[in-house]
């Protein structure tokens, strides 16, 4: 099974064994359909515990699992990574990617220039940017129609028009 890294746990909360976990989704509401949460200190060792309990905020998310009744097994799992199965994730209108499917992908210009691969992906306010390094050259590209012309995640290649000035 393919798993999806989701936070990383950075306290107890609370006394009946509830924990703070930084979150990595940007939607939280896929954790109120996920029966367990997969947790350890790397994915070749992270234990699968039913998910009791989800509760969201900005940025995180507070979760029971069940067998960790306490504060002291929940203090335990501090530092430790949560994963969910990837089958678990909903699928996207086209034309929309999950980041771990932008990570990596070749990137070329439209006449077929190398530019490098897609290392990794932020948000801004209105959209987010993809950091492509090729070689000792980073660009940062905007995720806008105008300059990505062209992602087959299948192919794993990104085609794009750079903007005047890149």
């Amino acid at each position: 099974m393919e798993l999806l890294e989701i936070g990383r746990i950075v306290r107890s909360h609370g006394l009946a064994g509830r924990m703070k976990v930084l979150s990595y989704l940007e939607a939280h509401d896929v954790l109120r359909t996920l029966a367990e949460v997969f947790v350890g200190p790397s994915v070749q060792r992270a234990v699968a515990f039913p998910l009791d309990a989800v509760r969201s905020g900005k940025g995180f998310f507070i979760m029971k699992l069940r067998g960790i009744e306490d504060t002291d097994a929940a203090a335990k799992l501090v530092e430790s990574y949560a994963w969910m199965p990837l089958a678990s994730m909903k699928k996207l209108p086209e034309g929309e990617y999950y980041w771990r499917e932008i990570i990596g992908l070749k990137v070329v210009t439209e006449d077929d220039q190398v530019l490098g691969r897609i290392e990794s992906v932020f948000p801004t306010g209105s959209n987010d940017v993809y950091v492509c390094r090729g070689g000792e050259r980073e660009i940062l590209l905007p995720a806008i129609g105008e300059v990505v012309r062209k992602v087959d995640t299948a192919g794993r290649i990104m085609v794009v028009r750079l903007p005047e000035g890149l």
